[in-house]
């Protein structure tokens, strides 16, 4: 009965302190059948299909217009897929569908899996920050990351698909819009982001493991680029559906 709460009803505002994605080039043919039908593959070249890895700290995330000390601070970690859409009015929208979530605080677990079709789960997260030298792990999740975020110049990750850190920037995230779609109502849920401040700054990746990708059991993975991000005033519109067709 309450299924429309899900569907984003209300604006939110967050602050992000930082955010760290690594993009994974795949073969198209991979990641087509993670895909709903109403959404295409974001392709490089015809050829590479993505999924993003985001860690985000967050701060005072809370429904728009509530005062910051109402809101939250979360970690959350992102799985998503570089896709785009047709409206029905024939725009072309570029944006992310997502296949996994998690958090570090059961809080957001269960008001996330109310508002939003994300399907939240609680996990450990392990973040330290040595001179520079990041380490974001979990146990539970079975992930290890470890990069340098202040070296002068980061060389792209040896076989990425891109040519320079220019290509490698389209594929960034965020991208300005996410969807989820419902099967049985053949709807498509569009969400809106909008950041201030967002400046992806190359980085190095030393160390990486993460055994939901590994898991999925998709061939020719290739880490393709690694941005980190600081200091983003964040927030997402309310949610709008379409009929498919």
């Amino acid at each position: 009965m309450l299924d429309f709460l899900k569907d984003h009803p209300f604006a939110v505002d967050a602050y992000f302190d930082s955010s760290v994605v690594l993009t994974f080039a795949f073969p198209k043919e991979e990641l087509q059948q993670k895909i709903p039908d109403c959404l295409q593959l974001d392709t490089f070249d015809n050829k590479w299909a993505f999924i993003a890895v985001a860690m985000v700290q967050t701060r005072n995330l809370r429904p728009k217009g509530f005062p910051k000390f109402l809101g939250n601070d979360f970690f959350l970690i992102g799985y998503r897929i570089f896709v785009r859409y047709t409206t029905l009015s024939g725009k072309n929208l570029r944006g992310l569908f997502i296949i996994k979530s998690e958090t570090d605080r059961k809080k957001m677990e269960f008001f996330g899996n109310i508002f939003t079709h994300y399907n939240y789960a609680t996990t450990d997260i392990q973040f330290e920050n040595h001179d520079g030298i990041l380490n974001i792990s979990s146990s539970k999740s079975d992930f290890e990351l470890e990069v340098n975020t202040i070296a002068e110049s980061a060389a792209l990750p040896i076989g990425s698909p891109f040519k320079d850190w220019k290509e490698a920037r389209r594929f960034a995230g965020p991208l300005p819009f996410t969807f989820t779609y419902d099967e049985a109502k053949n709807e498509v849920l569009i969400i809106e982001g909008v950041r201030q401040n967002w400046k992806p700054r190359p980085i190095e990746v030393l160390d990486h493991r993460f055994n939901y990708l590994d898991g999925l059991g998709l061939g020719g993975k290739q880490l393709s680029n690694a941005f980190i991000i600081t200091d983003v005033p964040y927030s997402w519109k309310k949610g709008r559906k379409e009929k498919w067709s």
